[in-house]
Protein backbone atom coordinates (compact mmCIF):
# COMPACT_ATOMS: atom_id res chain seq x y z
CA UNK A 1 0.00 0.00 0.00
CA UNK A 2 0.96 3.25 -1.16
CA UNK A 3 -1.19 6.62 0.20
CA UNK A 4 -0.86 10.29 0.02
CA UNK A 5 -1.47 10.75 4.01
CA UNK A 6 -1.09 8.13 6.99
CA UNK A 7 -3.69 5.78 7.34
CA UNK A 8 -5.13 3.46 10.18
CA UNK A 9 -4.24 0.35 8.45
CA UNK A 10 -5.14 -3.60 9.43
CA UNK A 11 -3.66 -6.51 7.47
CA UNK A 12 -4.84 -9.75 7.02
CA UNK A 13 -8.25 -9.85 9.05
CA UNK A 14 -10.06 -12.45 6.73
CA UNK A 15 -8.88 -12.60 3.31
CA UNK A 16 -5.43 -12.35 3.35
CA UNK A 17 -5.38 -14.57 6.25
CA UNK A 18 -7.55 -17.09 4.36
CA UNK A 19 -4.60 -16.96 1.83
CA UNK A 20 -2.30 -18.06 4.13
CA UNK A 21 -4.26 -20.15 6.21
CA UNK A 22 -3.30 -24.03 6.57
CA UNK A 23 -4.89 -25.18 3.32
CA UNK A 24 -4.09 -22.78 0.93
CA UNK A 25 -0.53 -23.03 -0.16
CA UNK A 26 0.86 -19.55 1.23
CA UNK A 27 1.18 -21.00 4.67
CA UNK A 28 4.64 -21.03 5.68
CA UNK A 29 5.38 -17.66 7.43
CA UNK A 30 4.24 -14.85 6.72
CA UNK A 31 5.44 -10.79 7.81
CA UNK A 32 4.22 -7.03 7.47
CA UNK A 33 6.52 -3.92 7.35
CA UNK A 34 4.92 -0.16 8.17
CA UNK A 35 6.97 2.68 7.29
CA UNK A 36 7.11 5.67 9.50
CA UNK A 37 9.40 8.14 8.76
CA UNK A 38 13.14 6.64 7.03
CA UNK A 39 12.27 3.41 9.63
CA UNK A 40 9.94 0.59 9.58
CA UNK A 41 8.39 -1.40 11.90
CA UNK A 42 8.20 -5.00 11.45
CA UNK A 43 6.31 -8.07 12.24
CA UNK A 44 7.43 -11.29 10.95
CA UNK A 45 6.05 -15.55 12.29
CA UNK A 46 6.45 -18.57 10.84
CA UNK A 47 3.13 -19.68 11.87
CA UNK A 48 1.02 -19.35 8.89
CA UNK A 49 -1.10 -16.35 9.04
CA UNK A 50 -4.67 -17.79 9.17
CA UNK A 51 -3.73 -18.86 12.64
CA UNK A 52 -0.86 -17.02 14.16
CA UNK A 53 -1.68 -15.18 17.24
CA UNK A 54 0.56 -11.90 15.77
CA UNK A 55 -2.13 -11.53 13.09
CA UNK A 56 -4.34 -11.25 15.79
CA UNK A 57 -2.28 -8.47 17.19
CA UNK A 58 -1.54 -6.37 14.49
CA UNK A 59 -5.70 -6.51 13.64
CA UNK A 60 -6.25 -4.76 17.81
CA UNK A 61 -3.55 -2.29 16.75
CA UNK A 62 -4.10 0.93 15.36
CA UNK A 63 -1.10 1.45 13.33
CA UNK A 64 -0.68 4.34 11.10
CA UNK A 65 1.72 4.78 8.12
CA UNK A 66 1.30 5.89 4.30
CA UNK A 67 3.69 2.76 3.00
CA UNK A 68 3.24 -0.81 4.07
CA UNK A 69 4.56 -4.23 2.27
CA UNK A 70 3.11 -7.85 3.59
CA UNK A 71 3.85 -10.64 2.37
CA UNK A 72 2.77 -14.75 2.68
CA UNK A 73 5.23 -17.13 1.68
CA UNK A 74 5.28 -20.48 0.14
CA UNK A 75 8.66 -22.09 0.91
CA UNK A 76 10.52 -22.66 -1.94
CA UNK A 77 14.02 -22.61 -1.10
CA UNK A 78 15.22 -22.65 3.00
CA UNK A 79 13.29 -23.95 6.06
CA UNK A 80 10.50 -22.44 7.15
CA UNK A 81 12.48 -20.07 10.11
CA UNK A 82 12.54 -16.54 11.03
CA UNK A 83 15.56 -15.78 8.99
CA UNK A 84 13.78 -16.28 5.47
CA UNK A 85 10.28 -15.26 6.29
CA UNK A 86 9.90 -11.73 4.20
CA UNK A 87 9.55 -9.06 4.33
CA UNK A 88 13.72 -8.64 4.21
CA UNK A 89 15.30 -5.17 5.70
CA UNK A 90 18.59 -3.80 5.54
CA UNK A 91 19.89 -0.21 6.11
CA UNK A 92 21.39 2.27 3.04
CA UNK A 93 21.90 5.46 3.27
CA UNK A 94 20.59 6.49 6.76
CA UNK A 95 17.12 4.36 5.93
CA UNK A 96 15.52 0.93 6.31
CA UNK A 97 14.84 -0.61 2.68
CA UNK A 98 12.18 -3.35 2.60
CA UNK A 99 11.93 -5.99 0.14
CA UNK A 100 9.31 -8.65 -1.14
CA UNK A 101 9.57 -11.07 -3.74
CA UNK A 102 7.00 -13.62 -4.98
CA UNK A 103 8.63 -15.93 -7.47
CA UNK A 104 11.17 -18.53 -7.67
CA UNK A 105 15.36 -17.46 -8.90
CA UNK A 106 17.10 -20.54 -7.10
CA UNK A 107 20.32 -20.44 -9.41
CA UNK A 108 20.66 -16.39 -8.63
CA UNK A 109 23.46 -16.95 -5.96
CA UNK A 110 25.42 -19.62 -8.57
CA UNK A 111 25.16 -16.18 -11.13
CA UNK A 112 28.47 -14.21 -11.97
CA UNK A 113 25.61 -11.54 -13.02
CA UNK A 114 24.29 -11.44 -9.31
CA UNK A 115 27.86 -10.84 -7.08
CA UNK A 116 27.09 -9.82 -3.33
CA UNK A 117 29.83 -7.61 -1.05
CA UNK A 118 28.46 -5.33 1.56
CA UNK A 119 24.96 -6.99 1.80
CA UNK A 120 24.89 -10.83 2.66
CA UNK A 121 22.04 -12.72 3.05
CA UNK A 122 21.06 -14.23 7.13
CA UNK A 123 18.66 -16.97 5.70
CA UNK A 124 18.72 -18.85 2.82
CA UNK A 125 16.29 -18.11 0.45
CA UNK A 126 17.12 -17.00 -3.34
CA UNK A 127 14.32 -13.76 -2.48
CA UNK A 128 16.85 -12.58 0.21
CA UNK A 129 19.73 -13.37 -1.89
CA UNK A 130 18.48 -11.34 -4.78
CA UNK A 131 17.47 -8.13 -2.32
CA UNK A 132 21.00 -8.13 -1.17
CA UNK A 133 22.74 -8.54 -4.86
CA UNK A 134 19.87 -5.30 -5.31
CA UNK A 135 21.17 -3.34 -2.61
CA UNK A 136 24.84 -3.88 -4.38
CA UNK A 137 23.97 -2.07 -7.18
CA UNK A 138 21.62 0.68 -5.59
CA UNK A 139 24.47 1.63 -2.82
CA UNK A 140 26.94 3.48 -5.26
CA UNK A 141 23.73 6.00 -5.23
CA UNK A 142 23.51 6.70 -1.99
CA UNK A 143 27.42 7.18 -0.84
CA UNK A 144 29.02 10.10 -1.92
CA UNK A 145 26.31 12.55 -2.19
CA UNK A 146 24.71 15.29 -0.01
CA UNK A 147 21.28 14.37 -0.92
CA UNK A 148 19.29 11.09 -1.81
CA UNK A 149 19.32 10.42 -5.76
CA UNK A 150 16.79 11.28 -8.13
CA UNK A 151 14.07 9.27 -8.62
CA UNK A 152 15.21 8.71 -12.58
CA UNK A 153 18.35 6.83 -11.35
CA UNK A 154 17.05 4.68 -8.92
CA UNK A 155 14.23 3.49 -11.39
CA UNK A 156 16.76 3.02 -14.12
CA UNK A 157 19.06 0.97 -11.11
CA UNK A 158 16.25 -1.55 -10.13
CA UNK A 159 14.66 -1.98 -13.98
CA UNK A 160 18.05 -3.21 -14.96
CA UNK A 161 18.07 -4.94 -12.16
CA UNK A 162 14.59 -6.58 -12.71
CA UNK A 163 15.35 -7.02 -16.37
CA UNK A 164 18.75 -9.49 -15.78
CA UNK A 165 16.30 -11.06 -12.72
CA UNK A 166 13.44 -12.00 -14.89
CA UNK A 167 16.03 -14.63 -16.75
CA UNK A 168 16.39 -16.59 -13.72
CA UNK A 169 12.72 -17.07 -13.37
CA UNK A 170 9.28 -15.61 -12.06
CA UNK A 171 10.70 -12.10 -10.14
CA UNK A 172 7.57 -10.08 -8.91
CA UNK A 173 8.98 -7.72 -6.18
CA UNK A 174 7.97 -4.83 -4.29
CA UNK A 175 11.35 -2.76 -2.97
CA UNK A 176 10.87 0.40 -0.82
CA UNK A 177 13.09 3.25 0.27
CA UNK A 178 11.21 4.74 2.49
CA UNK A 179 10.12 7.26 0.14
CA UNK A 180 9.62 5.56 -3.13
CA UNK A 181 7.61 1.97 -3.61
CA UNK A 182 8.66 -0.05 -6.30
CA UNK A 183 6.83 -2.59 -8.07
CA UNK A 184 8.09 -5.15 -10.63
CA UNK A 185 5.61 -7.24 -12.15
CA UNK A 186 6.42 -11.04 -13.63
CA UNK A 187 4.97 -13.87 -14.05
CA UNK A 188 3.15 -16.37 -11.50
CA UNK A 189 1.48 -19.62 -10.68
CA UNK A 190 -1.63 -18.99 -12.24
CA UNK A 191 -5.07 -20.93 -10.64
CA UNK A 192 -4.69 -23.10 -13.81
CA UNK A 193 -1.21 -24.11 -12.47
CA UNK A 194 0.46 -22.01 -15.32
CA UNK A 195 3.28 -19.78 -15.28
CA UNK A 196 2.21 -16.27 -16.97
CA UNK A 197 1.66 -12.88 -16.22
CA UNK A 198 0.19 -10.96 -14.98
CA UNK A 199 2.49 -11.44 -11.68
CA UNK A 200 0.30 -8.51 -10.08
CA UNK A 201 -2.13 -6.35 -10.18
CA UNK A 202 -3.03 -2.73 -9.15
CA UNK A 203 -6.24 -0.76 -7.93
CA UNK A 204 -6.16 2.85 -7.43
CA UNK A 205 -8.80 4.07 -4.86
CA UNK A 206 -9.51 8.07 -3.82
CA UNK A 207 -10.77 7.90 -0.21
CA UNK A 208 -13.54 10.14 0.28
CA UNK A 209 -14.97 9.40 3.75
CA UNK A 210 -13.41 7.96 7.06
CA UNK A 211 -15.09 4.43 5.93
CA UNK A 212 -13.00 1.09 6.10
CA UNK A 213 -12.17 -1.19 2.61
CA UNK A 214 -14.87 -4.34 2.36
CA UNK A 215 -14.07 -6.82 4.62
CA UNK A 216 -13.48 -9.16 1.62
CA UNK A 217 -10.48 -7.34 1.05
CA UNK A 218 -8.31 -8.48 4.06
CA UNK A 219 -6.86 -4.64 4.15
CA UNK A 220 -8.89 -1.94 6.12
CA UNK A 221 -7.59 1.45 5.40
CA UNK A 222 -9.05 4.90 7.92
CA UNK A 223 -8.60 7.98 6.26
CA UNK A 224 -10.66 11.03 5.34
CA UNK A 225 -9.87 12.41 1.69
CA UNK A 226 -7.23 9.97 0.76
CA UNK A 227 -5.53 8.43 -1.93
CA UNK A 228 -4.04 4.89 -2.21
CA UNK A 229 -2.73 2.70 -4.19
CA UNK A 230 -3.34 -1.36 -3.58
CA UNK A 231 -0.85 -3.58 -5.08
CA UNK A 232 -1.60 -7.65 -4.83
CA UNK A 233 -0.42 -10.72 -6.45
CA UNK A 234 -4.32 -11.40 -7.05
CA UNK A 235 -7.35 -8.92 -6.88
CA UNK A 236 -8.95 -9.00 -3.44
CA UNK A 237 -12.10 -7.33 -4.44
CA UNK A 238 -14.68 -7.16 -7.80
CA UNK A 239 -13.25 -3.74 -8.33
CA UNK A 240 -11.61 -2.97 -11.68
CA UNK A 241 -7.46 -3.72 -10.93
CA UNK A 242 -5.49 -3.47 -13.13
CA UNK A 243 -3.05 -6.06 -13.76
CA UNK A 244 0.28 -5.35 -14.77
CA UNK A 245 2.09 -6.21 -17.83
CA UNK A 246 5.72 -8.74 -18.07
CA UNK A 247 8.28 -6.60 -17.03
CA UNK A 248 6.26 -3.78 -16.15
CA UNK A 249 7.44 -1.68 -13.55
CA UNK A 250 6.13 1.07 -11.18
CA UNK A 251 7.03 3.80 -8.67
CA UNK A 252 4.83 5.17 -6.12
CA UNK A 253 4.75 7.62 -4.37
CA UNK A 254 2.13 10.12 -2.21
CA UNK A 255 -0.57 7.42 -2.84
CA UNK A 256 0.32 7.66 -7.01
CA UNK A 257 1.92 6.49 -9.87
CA UNK A 258 4.84 9.17 -10.17
CA UNK A 259 6.91 6.97 -13.01
CA UNK A 260 6.34 3.61 -14.85
CA UNK A 261 8.31 1.60 -17.56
Amino acid sequence: MCSRNEADVSFSLTALAEHGSSHMPHKDGWGIAYYEGHDARVIRDTTCAGSSPWVQFVEQQTLRSSLVIAHLRKATLGAIALKNTQPFIRELGGRVHVFAHNGHVPKIAKSDRFPIDAFQPIGDTDSEYAFCAMLERIKPLWYGNDRPPTIESRLDTVADFAAELRQLGPANFLYCDGEFLFVHGHRRTQSDGSINPPGLYRLCRHCVEAEPSPESTGVSIRSTDQDVVLIASVPLTDEAWQPLAEGQILALSAGSVVHET
